[in-house]
């Protein structure tokens, strides 16, 4: 473990990001380091615990820190706020051991071990050579996932189901992804012909480990879990909450007000549908007008280079009148997702050195032709001025907070509710140009709140309110959930059931897009409030997120007093 003497809370901090990369080199990867290229993570019961071991150690360390002088700044007092509620959170869940049935269609241990070969550097020889080495360590990696599993097996802690066969059905397209060979021999395919027998071998056995484990799932694991509930009741649902949003939310209260976001964003929607379908049923019948006869993007690197295009125009348009942007941070890449991955775009972080660039990326599910409709306030959120303007900035500033504060501290309620509110500003400020582009904007917002409602109502089996137009008085089920999900969006069938999926996967996740929002839309109001006509826009942008990250618990407060 890094020692550091008479350290300061942002010192332990840093420190804890030190000893975590030489735990977990796809951290490493991820912010830029190196050496981290040829390792893998142990994700084994054992190396889980590492890391649990690493965690308590801190919050020691962090505990003696807050005693010392200088200790009370508030730069150091909400890095140790920080710290503290992420370290238990994230031990909370190692001791109630969710990491022995981590399975789903997102956002396991066992994607991170492909989707962090995306973001390592392969540009040189020397780059290539690190990662035939990782190759090489894929087998170790997807076995020590599988003893884990096992282990809840023999503790009869199952994953749900669905998204079991879910997973199962993604191994397969990692295995083969129609050309006889599997994604990471496509992927070793680009490199160099020095290496070119090293490289073959490692993506073979990657490939033979990902069939062993996806034939251990099907034969030996969804049996196992077959008739066990694909919900998590309350308790589990709280602890994950926590994980994913930083604070203890009043669950029937973020029901409620998923509730009333609906209400409100359904008669805009009824507003806008009007003007594109006159006498729509639904906004969903003028938005599938919108499929057929809106403007659209056809093939797959014009949209590539279409989504490109709207970020580097908002930066253009954005920077030095609501925000004043480093050079490094107007740089971010749009790019294409790889095949086997969740429906939803995502966005990837810029390396700490910024020579890997933040990332949004798209999936495009066998698709060629693409409404504007669905992606325009989509790369608002995932690009500019949404996650890429965030997360990019906390990097450039992170000298100045902690680098635990800019990278691995992130809590996801807090990035997600910064995007949401970014979709938002473009709206206020005029962005969503025409009836087509708003309507898409609200469909999307909508389905942030449809999140909220579902996710707390399956998971809590909670009563549908009576002023429902949807089966007033049930609970909940997933298989309700996906018919009132299915309803209420645009998106394709199979996007919807992605998402029913991903709710199973990681409970408590979704709901911050809608309750981070509200965080920072209260923010903003209360300083704006006390600021009155002098309140600068512009500068409580900036100040805002250079703060790092923050737990909703603190994220109001602080916000509100910039």
């Amino acid at each position: 473990m890094s020692q550091t003497n008479s350290a300061l809370p942002r010192q332990v901090a840093d420190a804890y990001v030190d000893d975590l990369i030489a735990l977990d080199p796809v951290t490493g990867t991820f912010l830029g380091v190196k050496e981290s290229s040829s390792r893998l993570p142990d994700l084994s019961p054992a190396g889980q615990e590492a890391v649990a071991a690493l965690q308590r150690a801190t919050l020691a360390r962090l505990a003696e820190a807050e005693r010392l002088p200088g200790a009370d700044s508030d730069i150091e007092r909400r890095c140790a706020r920080l710290l503290r509620e992420r370290l238990t959170a994230e031990l909370a869940v190692h001791e109630a051991d969710e990491g022995l049935r981590a399975v789903g269609n997102l956002g396991t241990v066992a994607h991170s071990v492909r989707e962090v070969f995306t973001v390592t550097p392969a540009e040189s020889e020397e780059d290539w050579t690190a990662l035939a080495e990782r190759l090489r360590a894929v087998p170790a990696a997807l076995a020590g996932y599988r003893e884990s599993l096992a282990l809840g097996l023999e503790r009869k802690l199952y994953a749900a189901p669905r998204p079991t066969e879910t997973f199962i059905g993604q191994l397969s397209e990692w295995a083969d992804t129609g050309e006889g060979r599997g994604w990471f021999e496509d992927f070793a395919a680009a490199g160099p012909d020095a290496l070119r027998t090293e490289l073959d071998e490692g993506a073979r056995a990657a490939t033979a480990a990902v069939v062993e484990l996806r034939d251990w799932m099907r034969e030996v694991y969804a049996p196992a879990v077959d008739g066990a509930p694909n919900t998590v009741g309350r308790e589990r649902y709280a602890r994950w909450s926590r994980y994913y949003n930083g604070t203890d939310l009043d669950l029937d209260e973020a029901y409620a007000y998923g509730w009333s976001e609906y209400h409100r964003l359904l008669g805009e929607m009824k507003k806008e549908a009007e003007k594109i379908l006159p006498g729509a049923a639904t906004p969903w019948v003028a938005l599938a007008h919108l499929d057929e006869h809106g403007r659209h993007i056809e093939g797959v690197d014009e949209v590539r280079e279409w989504l490109q295009g709207v970020m580097d125009r908002a930066i253009e348009a954005l920077d030095g009148t609501h925000f004043d942007l480093a050079e490094r941070v107007r740089k971010v890449e749009s790019r294409i997702a790889p095949a086997g991955s969740a429906a939803a775009p995502y966005y990837t972080p810029p390396s700490e050195d910024f020579s890997r660039p933040g990332c949004t990326w798209l999936p495009t599910m066998g698709l060629t032709r693409f409404p504007v409709y669905d992606l325009v306030s989509t790369w608002y959120h995932e690009g500019v001025p949404g996650h890429h303007l965030q997360l990019a900035q906390w990097v450039h500033v992170s000298e100045n907070l902690s680098r635990y504060q800019a990278s691995v501290g992130g809590v996801s309620a807090n990035a997600e509710g910064w995007a949401l509110y970014a979709e938002r500003l473009m709206d206020e400020l005029g962005f969503l140009a025409d009836a087509e582009e708003r309507l898409g904007y609200l469909d999307a917002q909508i389905m942030r709140a449809t999140r909220v409602i579902v996710d707390i109502g399956m998971h809590l089996e909670l009563e549908i309110p009576a002023d429902s137009p949807f089966h007033p008085g049930e609970r909940w089920t997933p298989e309700l959930a996906q018919e009132f999900f299915g309803a209420h969006s645009s998106r394709p069938a199979d996007f919807v059931e992605s998402e029913l999926t991903r709710y199973l996967t990681i409970p408590g996740q979704a709901i911050g897009y809608k309750l981070g929002e509200r965080a920072w839309l209260l923010g903003r109001e209360n300083a704006r409030a006390r600021h009155g006509d002098a309140f600068d826009l512009k500068a409580w942008h900036m100040a805002a997120l250079s703060q790092g990250s923050l737990g909703l618990d603190d994220l109001v407060d602080e916000l509100s007093a910039l």
